[in-house]
C-alpha cells in the first residue's frame, strides 16, 4: 500500500514513517506542503491508497486540504492528524466526510503506535467512490406508476435487544422494483414522493404489504413488532388511523405490535390535525416512534408534545461512539431523558463490535445495524432468526 504524509513537522513525518514501518507499511511518501502534495496528486505523478494529513499547517491548512482533495476527485482512504482540541479534529472528520472524501478517522499527537494501528486495521478494500457519478432523478409520474402497478417491494431489518439478544422486530424499509435500474433506494423517490402528494399512497402500499407479511410471520410461530416509517405529510390525513386500524384488523395482526416510526424531514403542515391523528394512534394502542432523534425537526419539542413511547436515537449519534467523549455524552443523556419518560430506546446505524458492547454497558435497550443485519426480503427473516439465535448472538452474549 502506497501511503502519503502531508505534515509540516519533519520530526512528525519522521515518527509516522516509523510507526508506519513496524506495521509493515514501507511504501511511505512525505510532502511538507499541502500545494506540492496536491500537485502531485493532480498531475498523476503520485497515486496513494492512504494519505495521513495534518490540520495545522502553514500557508494551505488541513481544511483547504482536505476540500481539494475533494476537488481533484481523490479515491483512496484519508486519516486526520492534529495535535488541536478533540472537537476540532471531530468537526475536521465530518467535514472531510460531507465532502464525501473515505475517512478511515482522526488522531491526535502525539500518535501512538497501538492508536494508529486500530485504525489501519479498520482499512477497507480500495473501491470507486460511488457518489462520483451524479444520481439519477426519477419523474413523479414513473414513481404514481410504480406505485400503482405494485413495483414497491418491502425490506426488513431486524431489532435486537441488547441485553438478552432477543430479535424483537422489524423495521420496513421500502425499495422500488424499477424494470431498467434494479433496486433503487428510499433517499432516491421519498422526498419526490412528498412533493408531489404521493407519499400517502405511497405509505399506504408500504403498511398494507408490511402487516400481510407480519401475519405469514405469526402463522409460522414468528411474533415480531413491525415498525413502518410514516412521513409528517401522512399525518394531515384525519382518516389515516382509521386507515391502519382497518388494515391491520384484515391482515390479522394486533395494532399493539405496530411502531410508526414518524420521520420528520419536514415540518408540519397541519399541527391540529397531526396532533389529532397521532394522540387517536397511540389510543389504538399503535406505538409512536421519534425517528433519527436529535437531528432535523426530530427535536425535544416533539418529544414534549408528541405521547412518543420510543426514541430512536440517530445513527450520526451511534457511529463511533466507543471512541468518542463527545459522541458518549450525547448518547448517554439521550438514553437517561428516555428513562426518565419511561420511553423505549433504540439505536440505529450499529455497525461494530465496539459501539456494540458501549451500547450494552449504557443501557440502550435495542440494536440495529449493519453489525446485527442488513435488510431483507420478508421470506428471508425467519432463516435469520433461527441462525442469530443459535449462532451469533451466543458468541456476543459470551463477550466474545
Amino acid at each position: 500500500m502506497k501511503i502519503l504524509i502531508i505534515d509540516d513537522e519533519p520530526f512528525s513525518q519522521r515518527l509516522l514513517t516509523r510507526q508506519l514501518a513496524r506495521l509493515g507499511f514501507t511504501d511511505v511518501q512525505c510532502e511538507t506542503r499541502a500545494q506540492d502534495a496536491l500537485a502531485l496528486l493532480e498531475s498523476g505523478q503520485l497515486q496513494p491508497e492512504l494519505i495521513l494529513c495534518d490540520l495545522q499547517m502553514p500557508e494551505m491548512d488541513g481544511i483547504e486540504c482536505l476540500r481539494n482533495l475533494a476537488r481533484i476527485g481523490y479515491q483512496g482512504e484519508l486519516v486526520l492528524i492534529s495535535g488541536e482540541d478533540l472537537r476540532v479534529l471531530q468537526t475536521a472528520e465530518k467535514l472531510a466526510q460531507v465532502h464525501r472524501l473515505d475517512v478511515l478517522g482522526a488522531l491526535r499527537k502525539p500518535v501512538t503506535n497501538k492508536q494508529l494501528g486500530m485504525l489501519l486495521a479498520r482499512k477497507r478494500p480500495h473501491v470507486e467512490v460511488a457518489a462520483a457519478t451524479p444520481a439519477k432523478t426519477y419523474a413523479p409520474e414513473a414513481l404514481r406508476d410504480a406505485i400503482l402497478q405494485g413495483r414497491l417491494v418491502n425490506h426488513y431489518q431486524p431489532k435486537v435487544n441488547i441485553a438478552t439478544g432477543h430479535v424483537t422486530g422489524v423495521e420496513t424499509l421500502v425499495r422500488w422494483q424499477h424494470p431498467e435500474d434494479g433496486l433503487v433506494y428510499p433517499d432516491r423517490f421519498i422526498g419526490l414522493a412528498e412533493e408531489h402528494g404521493l407519499i400517502d399512497a405511497l405509505t399506504r402500499v408500504v403498511l398494507s404489504d408490511a402487516l400481510r407479511q407480519a401475519r405469514r410471520w405469526r402463522d409460522a410461530g414468528l411474533d415480531l413488532h413491525l415498525a413502518v416509517n410514516v412521513s409528517m405529510d401522512n399525518l394531515a390525513v384525519l382518516e389515516f388511523p382509521d386507515f391502519v386500524t382497518r388494515t391491520a384488523r384484515a391482515a390479522g395482526v394486533p395494532l399493539s405490535a405496530l411502531v410508526l416510526e414518524v420521520t420528520e424531514s419536514r415540518l408540519m403542515k397541519d399541527p391540529l390535525a397531526s396532533l389529532d391523528i397521532l394522540i387517536r394512534l397511540r389510543l389504538k394502542r399503535v406505538g409512536l416512534s421519534i425517528d433519527d432523534f436529535g437531528t432535523g425537526h426530530s427535536t425535544l419539542a416533539q418529544l414534549r408534545d408528541i405521547p412518543f413511547d420510543e426514541l430512536k436515537v440517530d445513527r450520526s449519534f451511534v457511529q463511533g461512539a466507543s471512541r468518542s467523549a463527545a459522541l458518549q455524552s450525547i448518547l448517554e443523556a439521550s438514553l437517561n431523558m428516555a428513562r426518565q419518560l419511561g420511553i423505549k430506546t433504540v439505536a440505529e446505524g450499529v455497525e461494530d463490535l465496539d459501539d456494540w458492547s458501549f451500547l450494552r454497558q449504557v443501557g440502550c435497550e435495542q440494536a440495529q445495524g449493519y453489525f446485527i443485519a442488513r435488510s431483507m426480503p420478508g421470506g428471508d427473516v425467519q432463516a435469520w432468526v433461527a441462525d442469530w439465535e443459535q449462532r451469533r448472538w451466543p458468541q456476543l452474549g459470551s463477550g466474545a
